[in-house]
Parts: C-alpha cells; structure tokens; sequence
C-alpha cells in the first residue's frame, strides 16, 4: 500500500457558480480532508486556479484528479510533490499595542522570524508573517502566551519548478477565442 504523503493540487477553471462546492464534494465523499485550498486568478484571463493540499496516497490523488477533470468547468487539473514545488503561506496575528512595547520579547519574535509589524494603533499592532506552515507555526506558538486577539492563516500558494505546460495550452485556447470574436 501507498504511503500518504502532501500533494499540492493545482486545477485550472472556468469562473462558475458551484464548481468549488463539486470538487469538494469529491473529497468529501471519499473522506478526504482538504488540508488547505486558495483560489485565485491565473496567469491567463478569465482562467482561475484552485490550490488545495490533501495528505493522501499517490493512488488517491490520482482517482481524485480524474473525477475533478471530469468537471465541465475544469479545464486541467496536476498533481505535485512538496519537493515539486515552491509554496509559502501567510498569516496575520493581532496583538494589544501595550504589548509591543512592554514585552521586549515579542519583538525579539518578530525579528527572529522575519516578520513585520503591518499597522500599529493604540488598541493594537498585526504582525504578518510568510513561510512555510511550520515557520507559521512557530511564530504561533511563541506569541501564544502573550495573547492572540485574532489569528488567521492562509492556504498554500504555490508555483511548480518546472514548466506548467498548462500556461501555453491556455495561452493557444485564449489566442484561438480572440480570433473568432475577431472574426464575429
């Protein structure tokens, strides 16, 4: 049997109503936790990409891919490795403003972790810090004591090492659709 291991999934979409409720559905029914999942623009107009990290086997990613394909929004859907890849996440950590200056340790943290103080008031500072989720982690852990007014993390954002053969098959589709309206 596989070893479960974290895979970052990365499909390319069409912007539709619903799309992000079926691909998790597919998860859902094969009792798979989405351990994290970002959607943005891509590098192509009007196409979308959803990121998500799962900790599955290699079989399992690759059954989910072919459901999630099979999406009529889907344009494209990959698989990779953490070792594939080049990801970072970001968190933000609000803190009273008291803190900041009573408690020189705090700013010890946010020197050490190569974090930044993003705003400061009277009532209280947020600190932004990006990285991998253990870095996050860590900075979590050490502010804890002092107390967290508001914690947020975000997905994964990743790119691949390697060429994303997707970008010129997306590029000839949009290049293909500029002709034809031309042609209208």
């Amino acid at each position: 049997m596989s070893e479960q291991k974290f895979y970052t999934i990365s499909i390319y979409t069409e912007n539709n109503i619903g799309l992000l409720n079926r691909i998790s559905g597919i998860f859902q029914r094969r009792k798979m936790n989405i351990e994290s999942l970002s959607v943005s623009a891509s590098e192509i107009d009007d196409v979308y990409r959803f990121t998500l990290v799962v900790n599955i086997t290699e079989l399992q990613v690759q059954k989910v891919l072919g459901q999630i394909e099979r999406q009529v929004e889907v344009i494209k859907a990959y698989y990779h490795t953490d070792e594939e890849t080049i990801f970072t996440e970001s968190a933000l950590f609000k803190i009273k403003s008291s803190l900041l200056f009573d408690e020189p340790q705090i700013q010890n943290i946010i020197k050490e972790s190569h974090a930044r103080i993003v705003t400061v008031n009277s009532d209280f500072f947020v600190i932004e810090k990006s990285g991998k989720r253990s870095e996050i982690e860590l900075v979590h852990r050490e502010l804890k004591p002092f107390g967290i007014m508001q914690f947020v993390r975000s997905g994964r954002i990743a790119v691949t090492k390697t060429e994303m053969r997707i970008s010129s098959k997306l590029k000839a589709i949009e290049n293909e659709v500029e002709a034809a309206f031309a042609k209208a």
